[in-house]
């Protein structure tokens, strides 16, 4: 499903991610300066995953080229750079929603997108449309230090349109909000539909889950004394550790 690894990938690289390093990307412009490290996120992967599929299989396939998708949207900024998207065709739709272009998704930042709500402002616990996608990106790593991991239950169609079950899981070992950390897992659940071209670049992606199911175990324990001064914080600059870990 994902493109193959040329030779310096395969020596230095990311088991579950293409387009990292190598030759293909020896000009890429990294939102970080350098290609993330996904070191971190992947033991937290390994040992919370339910599944391990078997090598070369349609779900193990399936399972790379999503979190090659992901890598590639959240950390290279220009989309020429891009090997697992049609940049000329590309939408995307939460819960039904209105389909996005790629610069609208760009300008909003991947956590705004999939946490999109029509709750009044006053009753929202994360509230995207007040949210760069740099303070986004700097809650969600303090909240969730050890990334965010992804894996792929159930693959119910394959190319061209990929239809999946997929989970996504952390520890909450930071604040969130104001909230204070319960090292408890965090953790949503839901179907992804990739439309892909001829050469297995997503051209169409729809998404359907309850981000409350994630958002409502961010928010058990009491707002600090000072959590004020920790929702205003999560408006500053990008994380400078981001480089270093990753989300997804």
């Amino acid at each position: 499903m994902a493109s193959s690894c040329d030779t310096e990938d395969e020596v230095k690289g990311d088991k579950y991610r293409s387009h990292i390093y190598g030759e293909g990307e020896k000009n890429t412009k990294w939102r970080f300066g350098a290609p993330p490290n996904y070191d971190v996120v992947n033991k937290l992967f390994e040992e919370g995953r339910t599944q391990e599929w078997p090598n070369g299989s349609l779900e193990e396939r399936v399972q790379n080229l999503v979190k090659t998708w992901e890598m590639e949207l959240v950390h290279k900024m220009d989309p020429a750079d891009y090997k697992t998207v049609n940049t000329t065709n590309f939408t995307i739709s939460i819960n039904g929603g209105k389909p996005l272009l790629l610069q609208e998704v760009r300008k909003i930042g991947s956590y705004n997108l999939f946490l999109q709500t029509s709750l009044p402002q006053n009753l929202r616990v994360f509230d995207p449309s007040i949210e760069t996608p740099e303070s986004s990106h700097q809650a969600f790593i303090t909240t969730f230090p050890r990334g965010f991991a992804v894996e792929i239950l159930q693959v119910y169609s394959g190319p061209p349109v990929i239809a999946y079950k997929f989970r996504h899981w952390a520890f909450m070992e930071g604040p969130f909000k104001g909230h204070a950390p319960t090292g408890e897992m965090a953790q949503f659940h839901g179907i992804g539909i990739f439309h892909v071209d001829e050469m297995m670049r997503v051209e169409k992606v729809e998404f359907f889950y309850d981000p409350n199911e994630l958002l409502a175990s961010l928010v058990k324990s009491p707002l600090s004394n000072d959590s004020e001064a920790s929702t205003n914080s999560s408006s500053s600059a990008g994380c400078p550790f981001f480089n270093k870990l990753t989300q997804v």
